[in-house]
């Protein structure tokens, strides 16, 4: 069955502005201040069936990346902060009173872009205790602009995080090429800055 972009209707969207960057500007975080930064009150919950799996994490790490599908990139961006963990598309829950600091990470394809939206829509229910999603990582599905429909899906699908970055396509990955901050491009570079910029690291 094909998917209708008009089908997608964020229902606590606030006037989302349009995140469609330059590729010299595409790491820079939208976070305009009528994003939501807190779970939403009457939000309501996805369909279990639309729910990402719960898991009790036993280690901890400075954020989690949270693939929302397969193959959505949540290993390569571990690959490239220190201290990070991918979350194995499942919430991280911490085994104590603690909070897990997550960022979403979706393609820019159509199933990925609805997969992120019934991502942040869990969030925003408050149906994922201890939880704190810093926001959400765009992850090209393939090189050149994104369509027009994928756009204005996107641009749908930030309206409900606290914060979007683009992640580009990077073909020298593709073809096998070492996963590393130091030798990737300056889009991923600033990425890697702002996210890093985020993080609020435990205590020592």
């Amino acid at each position: 069955m094909g998917v209708n972009v008009s089908d997608f209707q964020n229902p606590w969207l606030a006037g989302a502005g349009n995140t469609d960057h330059a590729p010299a500007q595409a790491a820079a975080p939208v976070r305009e201040s009528w994003r939501p930064t807190t779970p939403q009150s009457g939000v309501p919950a996805p369909d279990s069936v639309d729910r990402l799996p719960q898991r009790i994490v036993d280690r901890t790490a400075a954020v989690w990346w949270l693939g929302v599908h397969g193959g959505a990139g949540e290993t390569t961006l571990s690959r490239l902060f220190a201290g990070s963990q991918p979350a194995g598309h499942s919430w991280p829950i911490p085994p104590d009173s603690s909070t897990s600091q997550v960022v979403l990470v979706a393609r820019t394809n159509a199933s990925g872009l609805a997969a992120a939206q019934r991502a942040a829509t869990e969030w925003a229910s408050g149906t994922v205790p201890h939880i704190a999603v810093l926001g959400l990582v765009f992850v090209a599905d393939a090189p050149g602009k994104l369509p027009k429909p994928l756009r204005d899906l996107r641009q749908v699908v930030s309206g409900g995080v606290p914060a979007v970055w683009h992640f580009p396509w990077v073909e020298a990955w593709r073809l096998g090429e070492p996963v590393s901050a130091g030798s990737s491009p300056s889009e991923v570079q600033k990425l890697v800055a702002e996210i890093s910029g985020l993080i609020q690291f435990p205590n020592a």
